[in-house]
């Protein structure tokens, strides 16, 4: 709702192998050995967009009793909130401030007094997420389903998800992909993403990658930074399209500025490479300090070379021995780079260490 995603993914999409992407064209320092070459992460569309993160709940009144699906006009509660709602929505209003309780009241009033579809489908998003009622499948369908019959696209994505998922109802892969198509010709980004990843996946219909490339560049151009990713490594690749490097670096540029990990690390490749774009080895740089610190392990260790040689940034072997020990926690191991702390005195290997263990001990509560 309101360009919040409703909803994730809940299918797993056949990842395609393709090709490794560029490797960091660095050079030595006179007299240090030439580093292996690094393999960057497979360019494959991922699985599934990443889920939006939920609003935060905040402390709720005490809940209604959940409706029976499918929902039906049922007399509003008084609501929290006093005023005419004849030309503000306070429904929206109070759901993006957490006022959840209250949302309900405005949406159900609205949904049973006026019919009104946006209504249904933010009381479709407060039962599937439990906000402010409890948290009912059925529930939530039933809205949803309200909605999307009326022509509302977010609640036609919504409900294609469940029904995808079999949630709120028995699983129909048939029903959720023809609902994600009318959200999609409706403009709706995710669902146009998400439809061709049904493509490429070769389930539900047979392998299209032409077609994922239309319905990818349909939600690139509505601003979806995980399709312009996708988009990106099919020019990169030429699979579907003609190769393109120029093609590929101006999507991923745009998907990074979004804040899509893997396109800032494959863009800062390019960057650094000049490939498909003018080489600026200190744009690179600092995209790869932006993942890192997101805690991409392979953006830790393109930074540690960046940091060992001094390319884009100074050399600093106490900071680029710290990144290296970060990635290889997360599994992203380099043996050129164990040589260069090895041949590091004791004081800046200590320090490294030292600045590395807030890191580590974050990894390893993970892990457990």
């Amino acid at each position: 709702m309101t360009g919040r995603r409703l909803f994730a993914l809940a299918i797993a999409i056949a990842m395609l192998a393709g090709p490794a992407a560029a490797q960091l064209q660095l050079s030595p320092q006179p007299a240090a050995p030439q580093p292996p070459a690094k393999a960057a992460p497979k360019t494959a569309p991922k699985a599934a967009p990443k889920a939006a993160p939920k609003p935060a709940p905040k402390a709720a009144p005490a809940s209604p009793p959940a409706a029976k699906a499918p929902p039906t006009p049922v007399p509003a509660p008084a609501a929290a909130d006093s005023g005419d709602d004849s030309t503000a929505d306070l429904a929206y209003g109070a759901y993006q401030r957490g006022h959840y309780l209250t949302a309900f009241h405005h949406a159900t009033r609205r949904a049973n007094e006026e019919g009104d579809v946006k209504a249904m489908a933010l009381l479709g998003e407060l039962y599937a997420q439990g906000l402010g009622v409890p948290q009912s499948d059925a529930n939530a369908a039933g809205w949803y389903k309200l909605a999307a019959d009326r022509g509302d696209r977010e609640a036609m994505f919504a409900l294609g998800i469940m029904r995808l998922a079999g949630k709120g109802g028995p699983q129909n892969r048939e029903e959720g992909a023809r609902l994600l198509a009318a959200a999609a010709k409706l403009g709706h980004a995710v669902a146009a993403y998400d439809l061709g990843l049904l493509y490429i996946e070769g389930n539900l219909f047979p392998q299209d990658l032409v077609r994922a490339t239309e319905l990818f560049r349909v939600a690139a151009d509505a601003g979806s930074p995980e399709a312009q990713y996708a988009l990106a490594t099919f020019y990169k690749e030429g699979r579907a399209v003609p190769k393109d490097a120029r093609m590929a670096a101006q999507l991923l540029s745009r998907a990074a500025l979004a804040g899509n990990t893997d396109a800032e690390i494959e863009y800062a490749i390019m960057l650094f490479n000049g490939d498909g774009v003018a080489k600026d080895e200190a744009g690179a740089a600092r995209l790869f300090l932006k993942a890192a610190r997101k805690g991409a392990p392979v953006a830790q260790n393109r930074l540690a070379r960046i940091l060992a040689f001094g390319r884009g940034m100074e050399a600093d072997p106490t900071e680029a021995i710290k990144w290296h020990t970060i990635a290889k926690a997360g599994g992203a191991s380099d043996l050129y780079l164990d040589d260069y702390a090895a041949k590091q005195t004791d004081d800046i290997r200590k320090a490294a260490e030292t600045a590395a263990k807030p890191w580590l001990d974050r990894i390893a509560a993970t892990r457990n």
